[in-house]
């Protein structure tokens, strides 16, 4: 049985990574904010259908932004099935305001998230990923760190973005002893699950849909089948990688 931690568990890509690995051989220890009984239906649904698919799930909710959830999840997933094999980073947000309007608050926040949260959970797994070539880390970073244009620079959630993207990289030379790997994939505009909108309004999204050359928005099974890989024994020397799965966006 494989043991896998998955955040953001309960839409969009980490919904997609869950469904998309669920099966007999699998354990799952899926969290979500579950700030509201709309997030945690979610959560709550996402685990009963990879239940369906076989798969052996727990899940969990919390703030990530506070000190010990993440390493607690790691404590709970390690109870509940054993050594974890697999984290998945997954929560996270996008913060549209500038640079001016852009509170400390707001950037501590989106830090803790998902930059400090990614490195409690890998810190606390270590001694587990450490201990044979099939452990793997995925985190989900952003095109923010990577494309600035006028009226979408993003300051807060993208440069947590980037505090994750040096964490993945950092992590990947600590763990290359015993060949276990970390990666981080880099989407793009991604489709939101029906009736989430995150940080864009309806038609913002319809706008930024066209913005990469591909001119559309990237499905959270894309980035999910992608994540799949990174985890799978077959990407066993692919580690420190940013893997962009945008379309083409950060070409421009």
């Amino acid at each position: 049985m494989r043991v896998s931690i998955i955040t953001g568990g309960g839409s969009g890509i980490g919904a997609a990574v869950a469904r998309r690995l669920a099966g007999p051989d699998q354990c799952l220890m899926l969290h979500g904010q579950g700030a509201d009984a709309a997030g945690l239906e979610r959560l709550t649904a996402v685990a009963e259908a990879c239940r369906g698919a076989g798969a052996r799930v727990e899940w969990r909710t919390g703030d990530l932004a506070k000190a010990g959830t993440g390493a607690d999840l790691v404590s709970a997933a390690r109870a509940a099935f054993g050594p974890v094999d697999a984290i998945v980073h997954a929560a996270g947000f996008a913060d549209r305001r500038d640079f001016a309007s852009l509170p400390r608050e707001g950037l501590e926040r989106a830090f803790a998230v998902m930059a400090a949260a990614f490195h409690e959970m890998a810190a606390a797994a270590l001694p587990d990923l450490t201990r044979n070539a099939l452990a793997r880390v995925v985190a989900v970073s952003s095109f923010g760190p990577h494309r600035f244009v006028p009226g979408a620079t993003y300051p807060g959630s993208a440069a947590a973005k980037a505090a994750l993207e040096v964490l993945v990289k950092s992590l990947a030379i600590e763990l290359a002893a015993s060949c276990s790997t970390a990666n981080a994939v880099v989407p793009g505009y991604t489709r939101k699950d029906p009736g989430l909108f995150g940080a864009l309004d309806t038609q913002t999204w319809e706008r930024v849909a066209k913005t990469n050359p591909m001119q559309r928005l990237a499905e959270s099974g894309e980035v999910a089948a992608v994540i799949a890989f990174l985890l799978s024994p077959e990407a066993g020397h692919i580690t420190g990688a940013m893997l962009p799965v945008d379309g083409g966006l950060t070409l421009m």
